[in-house]
């Protein structure tokens, strides 16, 4: 890292007082929190079903706003895994109007590729096809293909974006969600209207097959050549054996290598529609102001029906499980436990349970398994793995240091589990887990990106973005009998799903690994 120069540092010193400032003025109780955003939050539902919350901020002549989709790896099904990831990609590549030379050429040309790849494509899974026959299709697609590019206007949506004023352009998929957000100056929000209307109604798939090669690259540099990656891969489809949880969002290489846009275009019009979308604004915006805007330029998206919620649940688990990676990377062990999804009562005590054993130099694991015992490099928890909406997993893991096991950071992290089912935790822990709580919520809360994304992905799951800050009332309410509780009813041994890597040792005659 690069040395701070002098005044860089006292700009961050004066930056970090006037946010300590501003944090403490906040209110801290949860009811006045909740109130002092209550009296300037507004919610408005389009007449198409498209939910919109405008919180009222003008601290500063920008806003930033957030793009919710209720849709995530969860929703897809064998044979579109990772569409959901990909259709966040051509989100960027613009309407109709952003992004080409000559739409209504590119629109022939776009038709011409498609034809020629589902030609290609379905007798590329012949496996009685002629390899020549299959090459000859291949050339002719990868030239339409080539024919559609030359209208193309690569990143025009994104240039538009930075050249008016905007900052964070971005976008992410999980399991549960797609997001996309960045912020722009005030002055700009009938641009903002345009341009994130037209891209979720007029979506235009263009370059899709070249796009879905960079997506399966991010798979082989996330998944496939990172040794947790793929212990993680193999023990979420363990841990899971009916629920879409157990799939990867970047999706399976397979299915990368074979859905199609019409595959893509399928899945947006199912999911894509008004109501299922919600867009937070945040910042100096006006509510009677912006929604005219708003009505004018979102409300011209067709309604549709709102897709039905999923009907699998993952079945109890009855037996413990075990992953064991051999591999020449260094050892890695993980323990994932069966929880309910965050709309369960129990969800601030799983909360606490994460706190108390892996938050900062003061937690359990970090006290008993880095400083005193010295077995591991590093160790902490998670809760909500991999998504939140549906019950998920609660996971530790640990990474063991130079000479020491996988079974010595086992034995140590499930006697800390066992404490937390056994002796109450202290005051002071609970205190701190309280404390850092609502810290974390006046951080996630103070800037306008940050708020419009946890209140569009709040909406979404609860129906309502108060229950975030009524969260701070449910986690003031946790017990110390409530967290011996749910740690007795979870860290079960027949609820359990380990996973580890294990050192390949290379061969002593001549050093390479078996």
């Amino acid at each position: 890292m690069r040395p701070i120069p002098r005044l860089r540092s006292r700009l961050v010193v004066g930056v970090a007082m006037v946010l300590l400032l501003t944090a403490s003025a906040l209110p801290l109780s949860a009811q006045d929190l909740l109130a002092d955003f209550e009296s300037k939050t507004s919610v408005h539902v389009l007449d198409n079903g498209w939910t919109f919350i405008i919180v009222e901020r003008p601290v500063a002549p920008v806003f930033s706003f957030a793009t919710v989709v209720n849709v995530g790896g969860a929703q897809e099904v064998p044979g579109i895994t990772g569409l959901a990831h990909m259709f966040e990609h051509m989100a960027f590549k613009g309407t109709p109007n952003i992004g080409t030379t000559d739409y209504q050429a590119e629109k022939k040309a776009l038709e011409e590729v498609e034809v020629a790849y589902q030609t290609y494509e379905l007798k590329r899974r012949d496996p009685l096809a002629d390899p020549k026959e299959v090459e000859a299709l291949h050339a002719a697609y990868k030239e339409k293909e080539e024919a559609a590019g030359k209208f193309v206007v690569a990143n025009e949506f994104g240039d538009i974006v930075e050249r008016e004023g905007g900052v964070g352009l971005n976008a992410f998929t999980n399991s549960d969600h797609t997001v996309y957000a960045y912020s722009f100056p005030a002055n700009r929000i009938e641009l903002f209207a345009f341009l994130e209307s037209e891209r979720f109604i007029h979506p235009v798939y263009r370059e899709f097959y070249k796009e879905r090669d960079v997506v399966q690259e991010e798979r082989r540099l996330r998944t496939e050549s990172q040794p947790i990656g793929r212990m993680i891969e193999q023990t979420l489809s363990t841990a899971f054996v009916a629920h879409p949880y157990k799939q990867p969002v970047v999706g399976y290489m397979s299915d990368l290598q074979s859905f199609t846009a019409t595959d893509a275009d399928a899945f947006f019009r199912k999911h894509y529609v008004p109501a299922n979308l919600i867009t937070v604004l945040v910042g100096s915006v006006e509510a009677e102001t912006v929604m005219p805007m708003i009505k004018k330029y979102f409300g011209r998206a067709p309604a549709g029906k709102k897709p039905e919620s999923l009907r699998t649940v993952e079945p109890p688990q009855i037996a413990e499980k075990t992953v064991v990676m051999v591999d020449p990377a260094q050892p890695f062990y993980a323990e994932m436990y069966h929880r309910p999804s965050v709309l369960d009562p129990d969800n601030a005590v799983y909360t606490a349970i994460d706190d108390v054993l892996s938050n900062g130099r003061t937690s359990r694991l970090y006290r008993s398994l880095v400083r005193d015992q010295k077995i591991a490099l590093f160790s902490s928890s998670l809760s909500g793995f991999p998504g939140r909406k549906y019950p998920g997993l609660w996971l530790t893991f640990a990474v063991p240091a130079k000479d020491h096991t996988n079974e010595e950071v086992q034995a140590a992290i499930r006697k800390e589990l066992e404490s937390l089912k056994t002796e109450p935790v202290t005051d002071a822990e609970l205190k701190r887990f309280r404390t850092r709580a609502k810290a974390s919520l006046l951080r996630q809360v103070r800037s306008n990106f940050g708020l419009a994304v946890q209140l569009g992905m709040t909406h979404s799951i609860y129906g309502d973005w108060r229950e975030l800050f009524r969260d701070l009332d449910r986690i003031e309410k946790v017990t110390k009998e409530d967290i011996m509780r749910v740690a007795q009813k979870t860290l079960t041994a027949n609820n359990r799903t380990v996973g580890m890597i294990v050192t390949q040792e290379p061969d002593a005659a001549t050093g390479d690994t078996e």
